[in-house]
């Protein structure tokens, strides 16, 4: 990388003069690739690809003497993957998964990840119910978080075997379609941690109040 001749602007993020600009915007400039990638955070908020109509700058080198410096792509969120219970209608007993969760859009507001489901539910999109107490009523210190095919249940098909086996056939109105469950990681339900066995008595009660 070296200097052109040309016009020196101050670095957007250390004010040291510099002939080099982002060469996606084109509109903001940096002394080093790492100066841009430290800011791209912030930059890529503001970062509206140039009008090309004047020529096709690649993604580095020289554009009408001006050096450029490559973009960065895109962050990518960072998914968190969790162990949910998945009751299957065809399954005879419960079975643990990995869902993974997409990262609130306001983490700084004590939002709650999304959890990635749909694609575990064929009747339709799934809802969710919070499971706040479990059995004799007790509260639960991690509320278990249920999500279900409301589609499903109004079929009344497939009955679900795995939620049938857990309850011994007691539950006086059987469940239908999926059921995935993930526990939330507090009472505050800020985000979610590994559900798992020590979970199925607290849903077997559920399931068997369910009418």
């Amino acid at each position: 990388m070296h200097a052109v001749s040309v016009i020196n602007h101050p670095c957007t993020l250390c004010c040291r003069p510099t002939s080099m600009w982002c060469s996606r915007c084109q509109a903001a400039w940096y002394c080093t690739p790492e100066h841009l990638h430290q800011d791209w955070a912030r930059h890529r908020k503001e970062c509206v690809p140039a009008n090309q109509s004047n020529g096709s700058p690649s993604s580095s080198g020289t554009y009408n003497g001006v050096n450029m410096i490559a973009t960065p792509p895109p962050a990518e969120p960072q998914y968190i993957a969790v162990s949910a219970i998945l009751f299957s209608p065809e399954e005879e007993r419960p079975r643990i998964i990995t869902v993974n969760c997409r990262p609130s859009h306001k983490p700084s507001q004590g939002m709650c990840p999304i959890p990635i489901v749909r694609e575990l539910f064929t009747d339709g999109a799934p809802e969710g119910i919070v499971l706040t107490q479990g059995l004799n009523s007790e509260p639960l210190r991690f509320p278990l978080h249920l999500w279900y095919s409301p589609n499903a249940l109004k079929k009344g098909a497939p009955v679900n075997r795995a939620i049938y086996h857990i309850t011994s056939g007691a539950a006086p109105k059987a469940w239908c379609g999926a059921v995935v469950v993930l526990k939330f990681n507090g009472s505050r339900r800020q985000g979610y941690s590994d559900a798992g066995s020590n979970d199925l008595p607290a849903l077997s009660a559920y399931f068997l109040a369910y009418n």
